[in-house]
């Protein structure tokens, strides 16, 4: 026997909008309970310990960004970092070597006035190198002064060692000098110890002076010093041109030949002194050797 069953087709509910007004007014309770009690604190710190594992899966990609660009940032700052102290370390470096450069001119500027101490009857001009004409046969200096502060041709440029060269040309703002190594210079010298008076030339072997043209039997030794004789006025007497090395005498033409090794340091500083000479006395025995071969030729010994 079948049952009669009654088929609902359209049952009845309540309406949403009743069911709106009823969610409301119970968000409103909950809310005015919240903000009055802390009955709902165990429910809210529920629902956070529930939320959490999904709020850090949902976060992950911005925290994955943030350490990459945290990891960028920081690489970069260091890099910078080490720039900058790379970068101070070589400025520090080049201070410090320019602060001992100073100190090294300074110490030489001081030996060169108490030369001019030693030498109140010539004035002098304080001269710097400009540049070194490279050439394999001349041994040349340029230097910063010139006819406008009274340098000539013929006047001697001496450091506190001694003699370092001759003025052979001269412009309004510049100077050149030989050198004493220079082959084409010739010096009047005579020995310290007995007063032997030779002549100095630029030597072929270089950074020598050599003296040519004196008896195989003259008083000369290693150890002498060869100074300034004075003889022609070019060079004051006095002044240190270098200490003998080396004497090799022939027998056969009698004649003798010594190499000395200048006192004076060209190559090593920069500032140098011009002693203006009278040019009246000079001779060109300091620029012609020919005419300085004469001359050792008639000095006595």
């Amino acid at each position: 026997m079948a049952s009669n069953v009654d088929l609902q087709l359209f049952r009845r509910s309540v309406p949403a909008e009743i069911k709106l007004v009823l969610l409301s007014l119970v968000c409103v309770i909950l809310l005015a309970v919240d903000a009055n009690s802390s009955l709902l604190n165990p429910l809210r710190q529920g629902l956070s310990l529930g939320l959490y594992p999904f709020q850090r899966v949902v976060m992950l990609p911005r925290d994955g960004v943030t350490m990459i660009q945290d990891y960028t940032n920081a690489a970069r700052m260091l890099q910078q970092e080490s720039d900058d102290l790379r970068r101070q370390r070589i400025e520090l470096s080049q201070v410090i070597t320019n602060a001992a450069q100073l100190l090294t001119e300074n110490e030489q500027l001081r030996r060169l006035l108490s030369v001019v101490d030693q030498r109140p009857e010539y004035p002098t001009v304080v001269v710097e190198v400009l540049y070194e004409p490279v050439t394999p046969y001349q041994r040349r200096l340029v230097f910063n002064k010139g006819s406008q502060e009274g340098i000539a041709p013929g006047m001697p440029v001496i450091d506190e060692g001694g003699v370092v060269g001759q003025v052979i040309r001269v412009t309004p703002f510049s100077s050149e000098a030989a050198l004493l190594t220079d082959e084409q210079l010739a010096i009047p010298a005579q020995l310290l110890r007995n007063g032997l008076r030779l002549i100095a030339f630029g030597s072929t072997v270089p950074g020598k002076v050599e003296v040519r043209y004196f008896s195989s039997d003259a008083d000369i030794k290693v150890g002498d010093v060869l100074v300034t004789s004075g003889v022609g006025g070019g060079f004051p007497s006095g002044l240190s041109v270098g200490t003998v090395q080396s004497v090799e005498r022939d027998a056969a033409s009698g004649f003798a030949r010594a190499l000395a090794e200048p006192t004076s340091y060209p190559e090593r500083y920069r500032h140098f002194l011009v002693l203006k000479v009278p040019l009246e006395q000079s001779l060109t025995m300091g620029t012609d050797p020919q005419t300085a071969n004469e001359t050792a030729t008639d000095a006595p010994r």
